[in-house]
């Protein structure tokens, strides 16, 4: 069926219809039309009696909807600013390590002698170091420090040219070089290859999901994370023998920055989110939080993972 343009009045009609109590008109044509009546969509579901019956709970208020949508918000500046904190830890990880052992002018460290040998990478490895040229071609010059050194000395160090690659070209880097590179690399954060090589790709996913400012505290991605310590230590229960949290849910996201950021980032990022929660819990009358955090892949005993080693 086909969709046609609602006025602010007719979305609130329909709003109405479906259940939801809404105290005050002003505040809220104001927020559908900064915020956009399609964000009601993400964030309705939580509130809703059954999928199949897509009216809202009895005494749902749009302001707990709102609550919704703002918590997500947050949530979203909270991780996108510990991703870019890991994202440069990774970058500066990466680039002096390969500096180190082959040089830094770009035909030094882009030598694709320096990466893998496995002939089942060898386009990758080809198509990779294209992409990095690329980028450097298109965004050095956006950058005064790229553009210093290419005018001044004609090349561009590798420590500066991570600054202009994305954090899916660098996670690429990573996958196509030499066995015994990516474990030095892996063991500066003190974690296996096969775990980083997994988590980097989950790490892109959420990174970009907070610069859209897509929904982002019920997403699933679709790798999964190994099983760690912390599904055992938190006693995350199972289902059919499977962890239900913690493995493609948003807790999977925090077991990941528990293993990789420094710990005292760590710490204040999920003091962050517990403000956050308690905040939200406290503007949520029709729901309890523990659907949320659900939806989230938190367990009960979120908490405890600040005090895990």
């Amino acid at each position: 069926m086909e969709k046609i343009f609602k006025t602010l009045d007719e979305q609130i009609t329909i709003l109405r219809d479906k259940n939801l109590i809404i105290d005050d008109e002003v505040y809220v044509k104001n927020i559908l039309l900064r915020e956009n009546y399609f964000f009601i969509n993400g964030y309705r579901f939580p509130f809703m009696k059954s999928l199949r019956d897509r009216t809202f709970i009895e005494g749902t208020n749009f302001r707990e909807l709102y609550a919704l949508f703002n918590f997500d918000r947050q949530l979203r500046n909270i991780l996108f600013k510990n991703i870019l904190i890991l994202e440069n830890n990774l970058k500066s990880i990466i680039s002096y390590e390969l500096s180190r052992r082959y040089g830094f002018t770009e035909k030094k460290y882009l030598n694709p002698n320096n990466f893998t040998k496995d002939p089942k990478k060898s386009r990758q490895v080809n198509d990779t170091i294209k992409k990095v040229k690329r980028q450097i071609i298109n965004n050095g010059k956006q950058h005064t420090a790229t553009s210093h050194y290419m005018n001044n000395y004609g090349y561009i160090p590798l420590w500066v040219v991570v600054k202009v690659l994305s954090f899916g070209i660098v996670g690429e880097l990573y996958t196509i070089l030499k066995a015994e590179d990516q474990e030095d690399i892996a063991k500066i954060f003190n974690i296996d290859v096969e775990s980083l090589l997994t988590y980097l790709p989950i790490i892109a996913n959420y990174r970009n999901l907070c610069a859209h400012e897509d929904m982002c505290y019920d997403h699933k991605t679709q790798k999964e994370i190994p099983i760690t310590k912390y599904h055992k230590d938190l006693n995350i229960p199972k289902t059919n023998g499977e962890y239900i949290y913690g493995i493609n849910d948003l807790f999977a996201l925090i077991i990941i920055l528990k293993r990789l950021l420094r710990e005292d980032d760590f710490h204040i990022m999920l003091n962050e989110i517990f403000y956050e929660l308690d905040y939200l819990t406290g503007r949520l009358h029709t729901i309890d939080i523990e659907k949320i955090l659900d939806k989230m892949g938190f367990p009960k005993n979120y908490k405890d993972i600040v005090r895990m080693d």
